[in-house]
């Protein structure tokens, strides 16, 4: 059994163009940035920051943006060269397959598929929310859930997940072209909301800009798993705010970024991705960043964080309550509406394109890689992760999963990160249209930085990935190492070595035939 075995460049290329299991190329840059954006504003740029700034970092909430915002950069340039070398669906999973070998692969694609499904589910359930608090601002009083034999069923998830599935379904173009339709909708309420919020600031709110830090209350047991893990490892008391707290914040807003690395996932389905994918990637993320740190501005500034910190859940429409804005809410619960539309699109995308790299390797069953003859889309695929969202959504308690979004993210993006530095030594020969700069320094310092905010997140993430990561090795250990593609072409060459006349029987890992299949 060898766990360490890798998957050629070569390969991957050429199996993306396998007939009946491949996709077609039909995004541009401007498709990829608008992808970018809409991912990554959604509902949070009305709430994330919120949370932050009242329960961490206060008015220092800005600078926690720009520190989950470098640390994406950083982890983003590494996809971005990653995706120019192997311009195929997967995103990371394929990148590390490439590098580190087959179990590293299945661990980060388990842990993309946590991210993303759960994402989705989340976000579906988040918007059955909104919408029922829009029908209310126009006097219907619809009720986001209905109870069936005692079991609260949130219709709104299972209604925008089917529209996007069937729109995926039809076309990423299609479907691309309707996002891109929102989130231009989307961004003219989130400038909108700025250019607002900043006629109500008062200096005074930005002070103190960095609050002291203090001990968070409730009960000890409680606070052991609440608190991050950092705190855990270093025996510190659970506490908020001060230099500790910025970092917490930024752990908890870099769920504003996860969309990035889904644009990643789409690199095969983008025309001419070595030029592409680096301009759409970077333009959506300075764009998106751009507009956080002016909505934190305006958050921060609009009232204090002592006062955020009062509300059981604050939103920027506590925000603009605090300051007799009533008015505001309705736009800012459109805007939410809006927002959480696209996302929901493009992490269902991402979701069944990372399902159809790994089951094209057949760690997943190869049924899943199909696509159809006539659009090019899994469709199969596609309509069970769409149904699989659904259920979730619809029906559980999935919203107390949040954090693990974030967790699988940065996982993926420490191991991406440090890929590069092995992709570099291992395929010196290849010359990618994007090189992250500096040499090695960068993709440390990313790396790093990526871990440090995992070890900020609550200890109960910790758990809930660790029982993840377990259920992922079991299935990887019972269904997905014996029926690997490349373990089959590993097990053909050792039978060719084996049988050939005059020679004696070599260990699997030393075959010249091997030897070649694993080379990257």
């Amino acid at each position: 059994m060898n766990l360490l075995r890798t998957k050629s460049i070569e390969q991957s290329i050429a199996d993306a163009d396998e007939p009946g299991r491949k996709l077609k190329r039909s995004l541009s840059t401007w498709d990829l940035m608008i992808m970018g954006v809409a991912v990554a504003v959604g509902a949070g740029i009305f709430s994330v920051g919120a949370k932050a700034a009242a329960n961490f970092a206060g008015p220092a909430v800005t600078l926690s943006f720009a520190i989950a915002a470098v640390t994406c950069a950083l982890a983003i340039m590494c996809y971005a060269e990653f995706a120019t070398a192997i311009p195929v669906a997967g995103s990371a999973y394929v990148f590390t397959y490439a590098t580190m070998g087959e179990l590293l692969a299945w661990i980060i694609g388990w842990n993309l598929i946590l991210e993303l499904f759960t994402a989705a589910a989340v976000i579906a359930k988040y918007w059955g929310i909104y919408l029922s608090k829009v029908f209310a601002l126009t006097g219907a009083d619809i009720p986001p859930a209905i109870s069936l034999g005692g079991v609260d069923l949130y219709w709104g998830a299972f209604l925008i997940v089917a529209i996007f599935t069937v729109l995926l379904v039809l076309g990423t173009k299609l479907s691309a072209r309707v996002g891109n339709i929102f989130t231009l909708i989307k961004i003219a309420v989130v400038l909108f909301v700025i250019v607002v919020g900043f006629t109500y600031v008062k200096v005074e709110n930005y002070t103190p800009f960095v609050p002291a830090a203090q001990p968070t209350a409730g009960t000890a047991g409680a606070d052991v798993l609440k608190q991050s893990f950092f705190g855990f490892l270093t025996g510190a008391a659970p506490a908020q705010y001060g230099t500790l707290g910025i970092f917490a914040g930024a752990a908890l807003v870099f769920f504003a970024f996860i969309g990035f690395d889904v644009v990643a996932t789409s690199a095969e389905e983008v025309k001419n991705p070595q030029k592409t994918l680096p301009r759409g990637i970077f333009g959506g993320l300075a764009v998106v960043t751009l507009l956080y740190i002016l909505v934190s501005l305006a958050l921060t500034g609009m009232v204090s964080y002592t006062q955020l910190a009062e509300a059981k859940s604050p939103t920027l429409t506590t925000a603009f309550e605090a300051v007799g804005d009533t008015s505001a809410a309705k736009v800012i619960a459109f805007g939410s509406l809006v927002g959480l539309t696209t996302v929901i699109m493009v992490l269902l995308m991402g979701l069944s394109r990372v399902v159809l790299a790994m089951s094209r390797d057949g760690l997943l069953p190869r049924a899943l890689s199909k696509t159809s003859d006539k659009r090019s889309t899994p469709a199969r695929l596609q309509i069970i992760c769409g149904a699989a969202v659904a259920l979730v959504a619809g029906l559980t308690n999935v919203d107390l999963l949040e954090e693990m979004i974030n967790i699988g993210t940065l996982s993926a993006f420490v191991v991406v990160s440090l890929g590069i530095l092995v992709l570099r030594k291992k395929r010196p020969d290849l010359k990618p249209a994007f090189r992250v700069p500096f040499g090695k320094v960068l993709p440390v310092v990313s790396a790093a930085l990526c871990l440090y905010l995992m070890t900020n997140l609550a200890v109960e993430t910790w758990i809930f990935f660790a029982v993840w990561l377990v259920i992922g090795l079991a299935i990887y250990f019972a269904y997905g190492q014996r029926h690997s593609r490349l373990n089959e072409r590993f097990a053909e060459a050792n039978a060719s070595v084996n049988n050939r006349p005059g020679t004696s029987a070599r260990p699997a890992a030393a075959s010249d035939d091997e030897d070649e299949l694993s080379r990257t």
